[in-house]
């Protein structure tokens, strides 16, 4: 009964890591097409498109965090696993045992790097003032667009002023919901195993179909 109950929490949390992977992908297409337009516009009409630097580093951010929980979820996180291979087909309990072992310490980490995280997010966030008067600068007018745009010229940000300038808590926040989502999937491996019947692309397999 409680294994099927997490089963089912553990089908609505691979829901909502396909759809992050989803938007990290249109994240990756969006970046792609400003790459090209800023290709175009400084060889045809010398005219570079300002602040590509920044959107390279704020969308990477986004791509990698978003995705991650769908990569953990696929069992295609970077690792090295002949030895756990090997183990896994000739001692199938014994393998199994220390790929649970290995998940509960990815499950640890990824909650070290969120606790980490989340104050920097939660700072950052709070220096817009979007739902608390500001120390300093215009008081709020009551037009909720004018509000949001003056708050988020209070976020602290990166980027070149005068160039292109984006508040930091987005991708802090990315960060901690693709750490938060991974340390979530990496539970539910260690608990109930992995379910997925993924095969690590090795030397071993990668000429198999």
């Amino acid at each position: 009964m409680i294994v099927t109950g997490l089963r089912k929490i553990e089908s609505w949390v691979v829901a909502v890591a396909i759809v992050a992977n989803v938007s990290g992908a249109f994240v990756l297409l969006s970046l792609v097409a400003i790459m090209n337009v800023d290709v175009v516009s400084r060889n045809l009409f010398n005219a570079p498109f300002r602040g590509v630097v920044e959107v390279v580093v704020f969308s990477l951010a986004l791509i990698v965090f978003l995705q991650l929980p769908d990569v953990v979820r696929t069992g295609r996180l970077t690792r090295s696993d002949g030895f756990l291979g090997l183990l896994r087909t000739h001692r199938p309990r014994l393998g199994d045992a220390l790929t649970r072992v290995l998940d509960g310490i990815a499950f640890l980490f990824m909650c070290l790097i969120v606790w980490t995280v989340w104050p920097e997010f939660t700072e950052s966030f709070e220096s817009c003032h979007f739902f608390t008067p500001p120390e300093f600068g215009a008081p709020a007018t009551g037009n909720l667009w004018v509000d949001f745009k003056t708050a988020l010229g209070r976020c602290d940000y990166f980027g070149t002023p005068g160039i292109l300038q984006a508040p930091w808590w987005p991708v802090r926040l990315a960060i901690a919901f693709g750490c938060a989502w991974a340390a979530i999937l990496f539970f539910f491996k260690t608990i109930l195993g992995d379910t997925q019947d993924t095969r690590h692309v090795t030397a071993q397999t990668s000429g198999e179909e």
